[in-house]
């Protein structure tokens, strides 16, 4: 008989089996598999029972998972996964030694609050074998485990309660801080600068001004920046622009690409955009004065 006393297998992949486990109480009054399948709270209470048993029975959270909990009717069946060898041969001697039942019995009679003491029938399969009946071979039951490899993932139901079960366990955990302001969503009304948030809005005449008097012979770099996201003022637009309105002046040539901008875009024409455009341009100080912002000492 072959004897696997090492954590891999003779090709070198991990050692991988699975096993269900299947329960029936003998409990008057007390049906785990309509516990299970009939309430929400008596779900989870069920999968708390069941995964705590299974911790204390294979040595710790490592080294297994439950894939899925069935109705397997009278019994409720528990599919487990093992992904190391000697988690596996430590839940064998467990059950075989009735601590696994032992164990059922304590966290069902404590989690269910039950008046009487909790007996369970049990009993545990590897694909066709049944577990129960060569337990005093424990390699042999080692190896029909390590044969019946896990047909499916984990269930979406496991996947949930696990997740139940861990925001139980950190509920006496420390919250986290607040977030700070800046790590706060911005709204989809507003954006930000320089850290600060500000509610958009369309550009306004006072806007188009204080741009037009502080931007300088710096309008065409903004209206390029502007062009990556406006059609109208791609091309030669800016060029044009420039030429037709020379003899008025920066100010006047500024003013027009703005007004270009805002006919353009309509609606869309907004404050968050110019912003934008300045910032990429280096002209964080022009987008200050637009937005009111004392300057800094």
């Amino acid at each position: 008989m072959m004897k696997m006393m090492a954590y891999k297998t003779v090709d070198g992949g991990p050692w991988t089996g699975c096993a269900v486990l299947f329960l029936r109480s003998l409990c008057p009054g007390v049906n785990l598999l309509s516990l299970f399948k009939d309430r929400e709270q008596g779900k989870f209470v069920v999968f708390k029972v069941i995964k705590l048993t299974l911790t204390d029975s294979a040595g710790g959270l490592g080294g297994h998972e439950i894939l899925k909990i069935h109705d397997a009717d009278p019994f409720l069946g528990v599919e487990v996964k093992f992904n190391d060898m000697l988690a596996c041969r430590q839940f064998l001697e467990s059950y075989s030694s009735g601590a696994v039942r032992q164990s059922l019995s304590q966290h069902a009679g404590r989690l269910l609050t039950l008046p009487q003491e909790f007996t369970v029938e049990t009993q545990l399969k590897a694909s066709a074998h049944i577990l129960d009946l060569c337990l005093d071979q424990l390699e042999l039951c080692l190896q029909h485990v390590h044969l019946s490899q896990p047909e499916r993932l984990r269930d979406e139901e496991i996947e949930h309660l696990e997740k139940q079960l861990e925001i139980q366990a950190r509920g006496s955990e420390p919250q986290p801080d607040p977030p700070t302001q800046e790590e706060c969503p911005v709204p989809s009304h507003c954006f930000k600068f320089q850290n600060k948030v500000f509610e958009d809005r369309m550009l306004t005449g006072g806007d188009v001004q204080s741009f037009s008097s502080g931007v300088g012979r710096q309008w065409k770099h903004v209206g390029r920046a502007l062009a990556k996201s406006c059609q109208a003022l791609k091309g030669p637009a800016i060029d044009n622009l420039a030429y037709e309105y020379e003899r008025e002046g920066l100010y006047e040539q500024a003013y027009q690409l703005l007004s270009r901008f805002i006919q353009a875009e309509g609606r869309a024409a907004k404050l968050s955009r110019l912003v934008k455009a300045l910032e990429d341009c280096k002209l964080t100080s022009l987008a200050e004065s637009i937005l009111e912002i004392q300057p800094r000492e």
